[in-house]
């Protein structure tokens, strides 16, 4: 009864989101004040029947209700509760009803908080919005139904969560990652409104900001986490894959950071109306251009959810409909906004325009070696793998490039910026960020062209962004410790970004060059010595779980005498299916990890052994998380609270 009810529930949430594409769109041609006010009631409606549906599925898991072939699927007696709260979302069907479930969210958060938005902007704003649930309620309901009986054959038991997703970050990653995606439709959806209301003016990306703020800060963390996780829980000791489904997260994130320092520009002198409302299509564009890569069963990942080619031909088509239909709009309205304004080159809007266009060129870069494998494919050419040397023969030199760049840019003013404040501005972040580049690499025993290269960089994005902000809390001759308070949240949240932005710079260049590895063979009481550590094996142990057995490994590690860390890799055995998972230790503190991963039990009590020293790894996601926190920041200063 429950399942069934759940299913209706959709069948009644579509029902709204019909109401809410036409009746509020409707009413803003006839100029219907009533139509138009009633997209706020119908996007509250639509919220709350899809919360209805997600609960029916929540409570189908708790119940172990195996007539639920999704259940049946994803979930298992011996799972633990809360693993079976967050399987809910470890399959296809689930994780596009969280995915709906966002998208109901972002609905009713935006008509319930733009209540300056003059009524016709919202009412076309929340209609694109019922229309891009239209599209998903489809999909889900005629391909992806959650809630289809196994009747009347059903099984005792289901076929497990997956064991790479029983971690704690399975709980996190997927709602955060989703929250990003999800949050740039209304970014998307203010970006077409304000085209079909000829409102593309600094007012509107007033609006749409905030939004995108949003959007990209839920989107930075979810990929910092599922980086992190990845790290810990895949057992090969790196951060970064360039798998396709990485790749559809990072394209979005791209396209969304040049959409925030256009908007930026919009917002302060009125410049790249147009081109900022092409990128709020594009990023919404790429983040389904992933839920069809991710879905479509065209890539074989461990992000994968689903291989059905029906599911691929909807999406494809439901891609091809608001792709073309969005542009299509934009061809028609966008000439009207083109703009002569002349600005300076040495203006911080020159520096953002520079940013947008290196950040584009990465991005092609990512969706060329993320997309050419696949069309060679379905054109017969072969079967073609782009790795990681083609990525990072283009992307480290851009990015490199890029951090210049921001230096520069936050040192810069609006309009025009005199030669005598780069001066002022930038001499000392030179001469700190060149000492640090000399001597930071002596701390590794040797020198690399490329730690050389990205302490540099990393130092000089920190520093110039530390010098502007002392500049700004001394302007007028004010002391330090009481200017700073007057300074904007806005600004703290740029801040923080680029700082972020140049602690993953370091942390991730120094890592790579540094990083040492090292597979063993280890016996009782062995030891072995990496990178000035010494590993000595303790042996192994038999320990039982709820739904899993592992042969726990111990590694003591010494500096010298001195012990640094116990280290507890394991290899498990679930119950259930029978998989056997890799689950690696990790001793991590800001300047090093210490990594220990379990291989096969050798002849002779022995066990292969993998080792890993990784130094300042930890600041890539220190790094990230910064950034995630600036654009939070960004959202809750007073700035924008007024316009929502």
């Amino acid at each position: 009864m429950i399942p069934e009810l759940g299913h209706l529930s959709l069948i009644i949430a579509l029902g709204f989101a019909l109401l809410m594409a036409v009746i509020p769109m409707l009413g803003s041609y006839c100029t219907n004040a009533l139509w138009m006010q009633s997209a706020r009631t119908l996007a509250t409606g639509l919220l709350l029947f899809v919360v209805v549906s997600y609960l029916c599925l929540v409570w189908a898991f708790m119940q172990d209700d195996f007539s639920v072939a999704y259940v049946a699927k994803s979930s298992n007696l011996l799972l633990p509760w809360y693993y079976k709260l967050c399987a809910v979302w470890g399959g296809h069907e689930g994780s596009l009803l969280l995915w709906l479930l966002m998208l109901a969210g972002w609905s009713f958060a935006v008509a319930r908080c733009s209540y300056s938005l003059p009524d016709l902007l919202m009412a076309r704003v929340l209609a694109i919005l019922g229309l891009v649930n239209v599209g998903f309620l489809l999909f889900t309901l005629l391909t992806s139904n959650p809630f289809d009986r196994l009747l009347p054959n059903t099984p005792a038991d289901g076929n497990d969560l997956n064991p790479l997703l029983q971690d704690p970050a399975f709980i996190i990653h997927p709602p955060m990652l989703y929250m990003g995606y999800v949050g740039f439709s209304v970014v998307f959806a203010f970006a077409i409104a304000a085209l079909l209301s000829e409102r593309l003016n600094t007012q509107w990306a007033k609006w749409s900001r905030p939004w995108a703020m949003a959007a990209w800060a839920f989107l930075t963390a979810g990929i910092t986490l599922g980086s992190w996780w990845a790290y810990y829980e895949l057992g090969w000791g790196g951060w970064w894959f360039w798998d396709p489904t990485e790749n559809a997260s990072l394209m979005p994130w791209l396209a969304g950071t040049a959409l925030l320092h256009s908007l930026a520009v919009t917002e302060q002198r009125g410049l790249f109306k147009s081109w900022t409302a092409l990128l709020a299509i594009f990023t919404f564009s790429l983040c389904l251009l992933g839920t069809f890569i991710v879905r479509s069963g065209v890539v074989t990942s461990v992000h994968a959810f689903a291989s059905d080619p029906a599911r691929g031909v909807f999406i494809l088509l439901f891609l091809a409909v608001v792709v073309g239909g969005s542009l299509l709009i934009y061809a028609l309205k966008a000439p009207a906004y083109s703009s002569n304004t002349a600005f300076n080159w040495l203006a911080r809007e020159f520096f953002l325009l520079l940013n947008n266009m290196l950040l584009l060129v990465i991005l092609a870069v990512v969706l060329l070696g993320t997309l050419y494998p696949l069309i060679a494919d379905a054109l017969g050419w072969g079967r073609i793998s782009v790795g990681a040397p083609f990525f990072n023969l283009f992307f480290a030199p851009l990015v490199f490039v890029l951090s210049l760049l921001v230096a520069v840019g936050v040192s810069s003013q609006w309009q025009a910026t005199r030669w005598q404040r780069y001066q002022a501005y930038l001499s000392l972040p030179l001469l700190v960020s060149l000492l640090l580049a000399v001597l930071v690499p002596l701390l590794f025993g040797h020198y690399h062209w490329l730690a050389v290269v990205v302490v540099f960089l990393g130092s000089w994005v920190i520093t110039s962004s530390l010098v502007d902000w002392y500049k700004k809390s001394t302007a007028g001759g004010g002391r330090f410790w009481r200017g700073w308070q007057r300074l904007r949240l806005s600004f703290y949240a740029m801040l923080l970004a680029h700082i972020g932005l140049g602690m993953a710079v370091i942390g991730g260049g120094l890592s790579s060059v540094y990083s040492v590895q090292k597979d063993v063979r280890l016996e009782r009481g062995n030891a072995t010595l990496l990178a000035g550590f010494t590993f000595q094996f303790e042996g192994v142990k038999q320990v039982k779980r709820a739904n899993y057995q592992a042969q726990q490994g111990h590694l003591k590690v010494f500096v010298g005498n001195r012990l640094v860390a116990d280290l507890y890799p394991e290899k498990r055995r679930y119950f259930s299916g029978g998989n056997l998972m890799t689950e690696a230790a990790i001793d991590a503190n800001s300047w090093r990890d210490l990594y220990v991963a379990m291989g096969e039990e050798l002849p002779g009590n022995a066990w292969a052994v993998r080792l890993h020293v990784k130094p300042m790894i930890a600041w890539i996601w220190y790094g990230a998380l910064l950034m995630a926190l600036g654009g939070a920041f960004s959202v809750v200063g007073r700035r924008y609270s007024r316009v929502l």
